[in-house]
């Protein structure tokens, strides 16, 4: 099968970028993205680029160069469904809030009412692409509601996980590590199989495709963001010894990073991993482990969201203490709310739930962060549903620039790795604050000597 024409439904963080470069390197299909949020469709049909809802270096070079021409963002779901031989299904999964497998289990209502119209709407054989992160077997019961609902076509499953890392998502994309694609080793499987393969093989080289069953390809998923997890919690889990030892983590991470069986990626210190899948992903493969009775398997995985989690709790205890044991109606400026630089996802962003720690104890909270919205914040911090919005609202002051938040401060957090950080007039920042001056740096990413030789009271991660 030749495919000319591909639907994707969501136009989210996965589906809108990876849909954008599959369009510019595949100007002979029509890419169209879809989803029932009138408001994301209309940002991402915004004439100026600059303004579409996801924030990803390069993203909107690419969607300039693609769109109206054959990449199209629409709100007519069942159209576009109709006319596509490839739809991927790029929907939300979030970790369920009620009922069985609460607060593990992957939410599937999402993936089950898209099947569902999927199968309504369809009257041609179609290709159906998981491209959400999904449990092991979701494609089973995928392919059950498509067979037995629809209108008697062919339909196959494909699973086509991403491998996108947030802030790098677009060279990422251009330049895959790996592209899995798993489906049914039946010849129709197969054939749908080879013709995704012959998409991604206009820009990926083919030794860089892998094929496998549906099953390991699921399951691929989740064992790659949980092994990556695992490293970020054991070098956050070793900062803790360090700070008690008088070790420094970052010539620890170093020495360790050096030996070319272990490597130095994911072994940077921090207050904590966020973004929607580490945490998600973990939690789902502790519910499968579970569910067929492997529960030291399910207590291991467990134990890096746990880590996750002190390390969060003892880095807003460290700001309490450092600051006299009391922090009611101090200035505590945040640098950076989303959960990592280079993208305005907030997501399981450390900075949400230190906030919130804070507030409880009635710090005034300030914030500058460069991609982030004050709407966005308040949004994060309301979903905790800890206080009302009212009370959010008048804890959290957000500002346009570093040095308006940080005026008149007691201690200053740095939650997010952006680059434009390190560049601050930090004498400045100093002669503004209230002394003494703390700093909290919450990502390793400032010259400690420094910034103390300023006068600030710096107090890193894991040092």
């Amino acid at each position: 099968m030749k495919i000319t024409k591909i639907c994707c439904i969501g136009a989210g963080y996965v589906g809108g970028p990876t849909m954008a470069v599959i369009a510019q390197k595949c100007p002979h299909i029509q890419v169209t993205v879809v989803d029932l949020n009138e408001q994301r469709i209309k940002d991402w049909n915004d004439p100026n680029t600059d303004n579409i809802p996801i924030y990803e270096p390069g993203l909107s070079e690419i969607v300039a160069e693609a769109r109206n021409r054959n990449l199209f963002f629409s709100t007519e779901v069942e159209k576009a469904i109709d006319e596509a031989q490839v739809i991927f299904i790029s929907v939300n999964t979030p970790t369920k809030t009620y009922g069985k497998g609460k607060g593990m289990a992957a939410d599937l209502k999402y993936i089950e009412l898209c099947a569902r119209q999927i199968a309504k709407v369809a009257k041609q054989n179609k290709i159906v692409v998981e491209k959400s992160t999904l449990p092991v077997r979701t494609a089973e019961a995928i392919k059950s509601i498509l067979d037995n609902t629809g209108n008697g076509v062919q339909f196959q499953i494909l699973s086509n996980p991403e491998f996108l890392a947030e802030g790098t998502a677009v060279t990422d994309l251009l330049n895959p590590d790996r592209i899995l694609i798993g489906g049914d080793t039946t010849p129709e499987g197969q054939n749908a199989i080879n013709a995704l393969v012959d998409v991604y093989a206009n820009w990926v080289d083919k030794d860089k495709i892998l094929t496998t069953n549906v099953w390991s390809s699921e399951l691929s998923k989740l064992t790659a963001n949980a092994f990556l997890a695992q490293r970020i919690s054991s070098i956050n889990a070793m900062s803790e010894l360090c700070e008690k030892t008088g070790a420094d983590v970052t010539e620890v991470a170093r020495a360790i990073g050096m030996d070319s069986r272990i490597g130095s990626k994911f072994l940077k210190a921090s207050v904590g991993f966020g973004g929607s899948c580490f945490q998600k992903d973990i939690l789902n493969l502790v519910y499968i482990a579970k569910s067929y009775g492997l529960n030291e398997v399910a207590d291991y995985w467990e134990q890096v969201i746990i880590m996750n989690d002190h390390q969060k709790r003892r880095f807003s205890n460290k700001i309490v203490q450092t600051l006299y044991n009391t922090v009611a109606d101090k200035k505590i400026t945040f640098l950076g709310w989303a959960f990592k630089k280079d993208t305005n996802d907030t997501r399981e962003s450390a900075a949400i739930y230190i906030a919130d720690d804070l507030i409880n104890e009635q710090a005034k909270i300030s914030v500058y962060d460069p991609k982030v919205s004050r709407n966005k914040m308040l949004s994060d911090l309301d979903y905790l549903q800890t206080r009302s919005n009212e009370e959010n609202s008048n804890s959290l002051a957000i500002f346009d620039n570093a040095y308006e938040a940080c005026k008149g401060s007691h201690a200053i957090a740095v939650l997010t790795e952006w680059d434009e950080f390190t560049t601050y007039d930090w004498k400045k920042i100093y002669d503004s604050m209230h002394k003494p001056a703390f700093l909290f740096d919450g990502r390793n990413i400032l010259n400690a000597k420094e910034v103390e030789a300023i006068g600030f009271i710096y107090k890193g991660i894991g040092s």
